[in-house]
């Protein structure tokens, strides 16, 4: 079988799908992102492909900091992809707004090359929270071992930070204006935290350059939301029946697409509502609600769903018992920790969610939502227990996705199966100590460092809740266990 390239694009059209609606030939360079993995590519290169079809400025310079997985797959497709959108009509779209594909550990020079170069004017990056090497209260970890070695070889970064800092400071001396900075991770205040992370580094060794950054960077926030499950062979055999050549890297995601960025962008930028990205001064306000609503949602049918033995979103969601937990949780206690904001409807978003999980063509698995808990579980549930206790609100219910974790962990650990976390040579450490006895295993990974908000430490409240909770899910190996261990 033939495989996809701009040669064999015509062929794509008479079949339906519907491929890039402008001369590839004449897109020119304007972005550099970090991390195009399948959510960036899903979500971010597809509205940079709508606005290629106006605007030729916006080609994508793709970075990769590590891994060469993307580049090998799409480089001999002339960096075309397609994006397989699932609901109740399955459609096909090629996606052609890759200008170039870089591995950072390889082409260390190209990559900065890149960053100053003039026709840039918006950087993004979907590094997953861990790649920010942020401590818990949001700084930069000066400690982290990458942001060690940037620090002492700034030239040759390893981090997206070492990479940001070191081209703003060849702009500067070059004279030139700053590009417009947007993280796209799922991290509150995620353009916040970026700048930080970026003023704290260049602040070791040049003041005025840090001060230079605060001044005149413009770091958005933004939030992004689209489910995007994982490819696998199977979609890679239903892409290659409907276009009738290969693509070694397809996507998936549900038709839902959203991106709101703060309106705080300087410069030339592309025209973001002809697209239908939302331009606005409250991101917080839809960024919470996807965090908690959304995220929270996610995290706790993956922990407590994968100890029943569910795998899907949809399997989890379907089951009774822990769909009614779940929309009490959304509308009872995450929903009353967020403020009205403009434009969205707090009820309406929830039903949205609700059905978003109840699509049985996204075949989202629980074991991929549940990577990264130690850095995910902060900002999707932990915070809004901080905020509940100051309030006097119950936090019985939170404390059940937390409990189910340590069981996660817990079962991961005593079978010697590996745990996708950054965290996780300590995570299999407090998990093989783990016995069984509530009170000894909540006692344990209570003492987990880097994790905990200060006022869930030494919290008799938060440590009760969570023993109650994690002596209720003790028991659950199939779904028949969940309605006593969720009080169904």
């Amino acid at each position: 079988m033939d495989r996809l390239t701009n040669s064999t694009l015509p062929s794509l059209a008479t079949r339906g799908i519907q491929i890039p609606a402008y001369d590839r030939s004449q897109v020119q360079l304007g972005v550099v992102h970090f991390g195009p993995g399948a959510f960036h590519r899903a979500h971010q290169a597809f509205y940079l492909d709508e606005v290629l079809r106006t605007d030729l400025r916006w080609g994508i310079c793709e970075v990769a900091l590590q891994s060469t997985g993307v580049r090998d797959a799409l480089a001999p497709q002339d960096g075309l992809y397609t994006i397989a959108v699932l609901d109740k009509e399955p459609g096909y779209r090629v996606i052609g707004s890759i200008y170039e594909l870089l591995v950072a550990r390889e082409s260390t020079h190209a990559v900065l090359a890149r960053l100053v170069d003039p026709a840039v004017k918006l950087i993004t990056a979907t590094i997953t929270e861990k790649g920010y090497c942020l401590r818990p209260d949001g700084g930069l970890d000066t400690n982290h071992p990458d942001i060690q070695h940037d620090l002492a070889h700034p030239d040759a970064p390893r981090t997206l930070v070492g990479y940001l800092a070191h081209a703003l400071k060849l702009r500067r001396s070059k004279g030139m204006p700053p590009p417009n900075i947007v993280s796209c991770d799922n991290l509150a205040d995620n353009g916040k935290r970026l700048r930080r992370a970026v003023v704290e580094f260049v602040a070791q060794s040049d003041g005025e350059l840090a001060k230079w950054i605060e001044r005149e960077v413009a770091f958005p926030c933004s939030m992004v939301d689209s489910i995007t499950p994982a490819t696998d062979d199977a979609l890679r055999a239903r892409v290659a029946e409907a276009l009738g050549v290969e693509d070694r890297w397809p996507i998936q995601r549900e038709a839902f697409c959203q991106w709101v960025i703060e309106d705080t962008l300087r410069g030339p930028t592309p025209d973001w509502a002809s697209v239908g990205v939302t331009v606005t001064n409250d991101v917080a306000g839809f960024e919470r609600a996807k965090l908690r609503l959304l995220n929270g949602a996610h995290s706790t049918l993956a922990y407590v769903g994968s100890l029943a033995g569910l795998e899907t979103v949809y399997e989890a969601i379907d089951h009774p018992d822990l769909d009614r937990f779940v929309q009490t949780l959304m509308r009872e206690d995450f929903r009353a920790s967020l403020h009205e904001t403009q434009g969205l409807d707090l009820g309406r978003y929830i039903d949205a969610v609700l059905e978003r999980f109840r699509n049985p063509a996204i075949r989202h698995l629980l074991a991929q939502i549940a990577w990264d808990g130690s850095q995910k579980l902060p900002f999707r549930i932990l915070n809004t227990m901080v905020e509940a206790l100051a309030a006097g609100r119950p936090i019985d219910r939170m404390c059940v996705p937390i409990a189910a974790w340590f069981h996660f962990i817990r079962r991961k650990a005593a079978k010697g199966e590996a745990i996708t976390d950054p965290m996780a040579d300590t995570l299999s450490e407090l998990g093989r100590r783990c016995t069984g006895d509530a009170k000894q295993d909540v006692d344990t990974f209570l003492s987990l460092p880097r994790f905990w908000p200060a006022p869930l430490t030494n919290n008799d409240r938060v440590k009760s809740a969570l023993m109650r909770a994690y002596e209720r899910l003790a028991a659950v190996q199939n779904p028949d266990d969940l309605a006593a261990a969720l009080g169904g």
